[in-house]
């Protein structure tokens, strides 16, 4: 007897686009949401956007965040509590939306995700990366019930930004060979769906690679039609699988090793210049890997990542004590052969 079954939560509103942030008030009325709504944001997206998204809403409250910690989520349950509000905006970057997303969660209210910047794709996925101590933790949540991106607002954010989302994004190449070797070696379940969608959105990235540049809006458009197709991936799988394998392992263990020398979608980058070697050798696509971020200035070394190569060398000997994720990486490597792939494909 088939009893497979499977629940797929996704966004029912995407709005990506110039001059979108306009049509939040309306977007949201179309979600027939009702009670205060709750404004989450940092500092700088506040300065720059928060006037306009309270402008769309009657009587809204505001709560800033600092960080995104899981201290600043019990504080933001705190706040909201007292608010009562009946659904959150979040508006910013990864702090801001990961917070609200587990805060949101936690309330058993919808939450609308407004990107300030192409960061990530968290932006539309059920998942908040969460850091605490030297370790970051992905945890579970609904997806947002609406995304509302406008491209204008994502070109101005800092380049390096961008750059860290499209690294990200491109990582998702690895990752889904890592989840097919895991289904083919421990029979963990796989999409077909998922990983597709999750390949394709990576190719995406690497084949307009040239066309990202600095300050132009049609590339925030490419990067985050891309990052929702990640996002999208991963709600359609009910796990990260489809965008993270063993290249966010090496740079969770870089968090641990180098805290705060770089971005994570950088690390996850020059991750997958690594993994891609050790999937498919000296002829495997880990040299146009390597040049598409180098294309779109992001980092392919050591150096450019700011950590010392020893310091790569020991996360990508110990990666596999992150967590129980079967990876092309999982039983550990020698510190010679780490030295050898991390060399070969000029890392270090």
């Amino acid at each position: 007897m088939f009893d497979k079954s499977t629940w797929i939560k996704l966004p029912r509103s995407v709005l990506l686009g110039h001059g979108v942030l306009d049509d939040l008030g309306g977007a949201v009325e179309d979600l027939y949401l009702s009670g205060r709504p709750l404004v989450v944001t940092s500092p700088t997206p506040n300065e720059l956007a928060g006037d306009r998204v309270r402008a769309q809403f009657d009587d809204p409250a505001t709560a800033v965040v600092d960080e995104a910690s899981f201290d600043a989520v019990e504080e933001l349950i705190d706040t909201a509590e007292a608010v009562d509000p009946g659904y959150l905006v979040a508006l910013g970057g990864g702090k801001p939306i990961d917070t609200a997303k587990m805060a949101a969660d936690h309330l058993g209210v919808g939450f609308v995700s407004v990107p300030t910047a192409a960061s990530h794709d968290g932006i539309v996925s059920g998942r908040s990366s969460i850091p605490e101590g030297d370790t970051r933790h992905s945890v579970a949540a609904d997806p947002p019930l609406a995304v509302v991106a406008d491209t204008e607002l994502l070109a101005d954010a800092p380049w390096e930004l961008t750059t860290a989302g499209c690294a990200d994004i491109i990582s998702n190449y690895t990752a889904v060979k890592d989840w097919r070797l895991a289904r083919r070696l421990r029979n963990v379940e796989y999409s077909e769906y998922a990983g597709a969608l999750s390949e394709m959105t990576a190719e995406l990235l690497v084949q307009n690679a040239d066309s990202i540049r600095p300050g132009l809006e049609e590339s925030s458009w490419i990067v985050a039609k891309a990052l929702v197709s990640s996002g999208v991936a991963m709600s359609i799988a009910g796990s990260s699988r489809p965008a993270s394998g063993a290249e966010h392992l090496f740079s969770h263990q870089l968090d641990r090793i180098a805290p705060g020398k770089a971005l994570h979608g950088h690390q996850v980058g020059v991750g997958s210049i690594l993994t891609e070697f050790l999937h498919s050798g000296e002829q495997g696509q880990w040299t146009a890997i390597r040049d598409a971020l180098a294309s779109i200035d992001a980092p392919t070394t050591a150096a450019d990542l700011g950590v010392s190569d020893d310091e790569v060398i020991e996360a990508l000997t110990t990666a596999h004590e992150i967590r129980d994720r079967y990876t092309i990486i999982s039983g550990g490597m020698s510190e010679a052969a780490a030295r050898e792939v991390a060399s070969y494909t000029g890392v270090i």
